[in-house]
C-alpha cells in the first residue's frame, strides 16, 4: 500500500505555499503523481458572498476562469518536473474536489483558520470535505514548513472513524522510526481498559511493519485534550473524524472541529 496519486487543494485567494509544499515533499517522499485542483463558482446555496450580486455574471465568470489560470500557473510552475496533473471548473468547491478526488490516494488541502469559506474564493470547507469525498484528507496548518515525520500520533478512540484512518495512513506510518498511540480518558478507572485497546492497536501496527508504543492521559470532560495532546512533541496527527455527528460537533464543539481550526500540526483525518 502507497501513495500513487496525491492530489493538492489550491485556493484561489489565500496563500497556498503551505499545503502546496507539504504536497510537493509527499510526492517526492513516495514517487507520487501530483494533481493540483481548484474550483469557484458565483452561484453558491451555502454561502453568501455579498460581491456576487455586485457584479454581472460574465464578468464574474471570467474573473474566476481568469484566478483559475492563474493559480495553475503557479502549480506548474514549483511542481515541475515532477509527474504532474491540474484540474479545475467553475463549480462548488466542496462538490468539485469530492468528485474528483476519485483519482487520489490521499487529498492535501490548507486549514482554515478564519471559519470564513467563500465559494466565490474557492475556499472549502474541510469538515463538509471529510464527510463527503471518501478519501484521507491531510490538513496543513499555514504555518507548517515542513511534515518531518519523526514522531506520528495517533490519537485513539474505539470507533469505526479511527479504525480508517490507521489504515489509511499505513504508507505514512511505514516512514518514521516510530508512532505514539495515544487514548485520553476522563477518569483512572477506565485506565486499563484503554491500555488494552492501544495494545491492541500497537500489535497491529507492529503486523504491518510499524513500530509504536502507547501513552493513555487522564482528561477531565472539563480540561480541554488538544492541550494534553499538543504539548506531547508529535509532529503528525492521525485521528477519525467525526466520531460524533457533525452537527453536534458544530453546536458543542468537539474534537474534530478542533483539529481542523486549532491545530498546529497536519492532521491526517479520514471519516
Amino acid at each position: 500500500m502507497t501513495f500513487s496519486n496525491i492530489m493538492v487543494h489550491l485556493d484561489l485567494e489565500h496563500d497556498n505555499d503551505a499545503c502546496l509544499q507539504i504536497a510537493l515533499d509527499l510526492a517526492d517522499k513516495f514517487n507520487a503523481k501530483l494533481i493540483g485542483i481548484a474550483a469557484a463558482t458565483g452561484q453558491s446555496s451555502h454561502y453568501q458572498d455579498e460581491t456576487i450580486t455586485q457584479i454581472p455574471l460574465r464578468e464574474l465568470y471570467a474573473d474566476i476562469t481568469k484566478r483559475l489560470a492563474q493559480v495553475e500557473d503557479r502549480f506548474r510552475s514549483v511542481s515541475s518536473p515532477r509527474t504532474i496533473e491540474w484540474r479545475s471548473a467553475i463549480a462548488p468547491p466542496v462538490e468539485y474536489v469530492s468528485r474528483e478526488a476519485r483519482a487520489a490516494d490521499l487529498l492535501v488541502i490548507g486549514a482554515q483558520r478564519n471559519g470564513l469559506v467563500s465559494d466565490l474564493a474557492g475556499s472549502l470547507d474541510p469538515g463538509a470535505l471529510v464527510m463527503q469525498v471518501g478519501r484521507p484528507i491531510l490538513v496543513v496548518p499555514p504555518e507548517v514548513k515542513s511534515l518531518k515525520l519523526k514522531l506520528p500520533m495517533v490519537c485513539w478512540r474505539d470507533t469505526r472513524e479511527a479504525r480508517r484512518a490507521v489504515s489509511d495512513a499505513l504508507p505514512l506510518l511505514r516512514k518514521t522510526q516510530e508512532v505514539v498511540v495515544v487514548e485520553l480518558v476522563p477518569d483512572e478507572s477506565s485506565r486499563d481498559a484503554a491500555h488494552g485497546r492501544v495494545d491492541d492497536v500497537i500489535a497491529w501496527l507492529k503486523c504491518h511493519g510499524v513500530a509504536a508504543f502507547a501513552r493513555v492521559f487522564h482528561c477531565p470532560e472539563r480540561d480541554n485534550p488538544m492541550e494534553k495532546l499538543f504539548q506531547y512533541g508529535a509532529d503528525l496527527i492521525v485521528a477519525g473524524a467525526y466520531g460524533h455527528t457533525r452537527l453536534r460537533e458544530w453546536v458543542f464543539g468537539g474534537f474534530t472541529h478542533d483539529l481542523l481550526h486549532r491545530s498546529p500540526l497536519c492532521t491526517f483525518l479520514v471519516h
